[in-house]
């Protein structure tokens, strides 16, 4: 019987170094238990990065790692699964490096449905090249490269996930131990592209932009944790709900003991509803939002080509087979 790892078994030697207080401890902490609690096995486990404060975590994890060029992760990362569809293959990746240079490989990545988990940490900010506003920086941003206050328009990765085609899109808290476990638990079993948002603190250049829904005192108020199936509440004692308004075809907040009837039961199915969700200011919706299984890429590659293409296991095998050639 194999021997049953902890997280302590998939962390590394290597001191971390990220700024004191960075969520990036708390999400690589995360990553390990959820790598214990899924069984996973170094030898076929791969995290790989590209540029940017998140993308050095593959550095921190016992399993394989590659820390590519910048934005490159998912290109990397798919050519990876391709090669061999058994191992258990991460994608590392920023607001910076996976929406900005990395926005056209992260859009394919998610079309083609590649079996991947793929981690966005958005801090809305560029931490690593001191601060300057990002793709997902909120309009009047004031950093270096904005000093008068960002007038861009930012890119909200769920939307953008979802005009992709994306099959599963989720949304965590880098603190919330419990909730970004399970979410991450979920990812890891999902067969194709899993694209996992975790909102991350920067304490150095944009500390508590997320603290309007994460300050743990008011979270029951402004933190809506979906669970497919079940209704959408939310609150103390879950007095609070959700509901459809078809006036403005969009989503508000109902009180849920006197109108139980109106509140929404999460269908994480549904695309438009997921539309809704992600575009929900307050309270901000937490957890998977959106789920569609569908075939994976290196699935239909396998399958479906003309040439009924096969896997080659090992450097050995490549070899061996009737693709090599002797240089004189």
């Amino acid at each position: 019987m194999t021997e049953q790892l902890t997280a302590k078994d998939f962390a590394t030697s290597q001191e971390v170094r990220w700024c004191p207080g960075c969520g990036d401890y708390a999400i690589l902490k995360a990553v390990t238990q959820t790598l214990a609690r899924a069984g996973a096995k170094p030898e076929s486990t791969v995290f790989v990065s590209g540029i940017g404060c998140a993308s050095r975590l593959p550095y921190y994890v016992e399993t394989y790692g590659f820390h590519t060029i910048h934005g490159r992760a998912p290109a990397v990362a798919t050519g990876l699964k391709l090669a061999n569809p058994d191992l258990d293959v991460w994608v590392v990746t920023g607001d910076g490096d996976g929406l900005s240079i990395g926005g056209n490989h992260l859009l394919h990545t998610l079309r083609r449905n590649a079996g991947l988990k793929i981690l966005l940490f958005n801090n809305e900010i560029y931490g690593l090249t001191k601060g300057q506003y990002s793709p997902t920086s909120r309009t009047g941003t004031v950093s270096p490269s904005s000093p008068a206050g960002s007038i861009d328009t930012p890119v909200s990765p769920g939307q953008f996930a979802l005009g992709a085609g994306a099959k599963f899109y989720a949304r965590a808290i880098d603190t919330d131990k419990r909730g970004l476990g399970d979410i991450l638990l979920q990812a890891h079993a999902f067969d194709g592209a899993s694209f996992t948002e975790v909102f991350q603190n920067c304490i150095v250049y944009n500390e508590d932009v997320f603290a309007a829904f994460t300050d743990r005192k008011d979270a029951a108020n402004t933190q809506l944790h979906l669970i497919h199936g079940e209704p959408m509440l939310f609150g103390d004692n879950d007095g609070k709900g959700i509901r459809f308004n078809p006036e403005t075809y969009g989503l508000e907040e109902v009180d849920a003991t006197e109108s139980p009837g109106d509140v929404l039961i999460h269908d994480e199915r549904n695309a438009v509803l997921a539309r809704l969700l992600i575009d929900l200011q307050s309270p901000v919706a937490l957890g998977v939002i959106y789920r569609q299984p569908a075939e994976s890429f290196e699935q239909a590659f396998y399958e479906h080509h003309p040439t009924r293409m096969q896997c080659t296991k090992s450097v050995a095998d490549f070899i061996k087979g009737p693709n090599s050639w002797t240089v004189e």
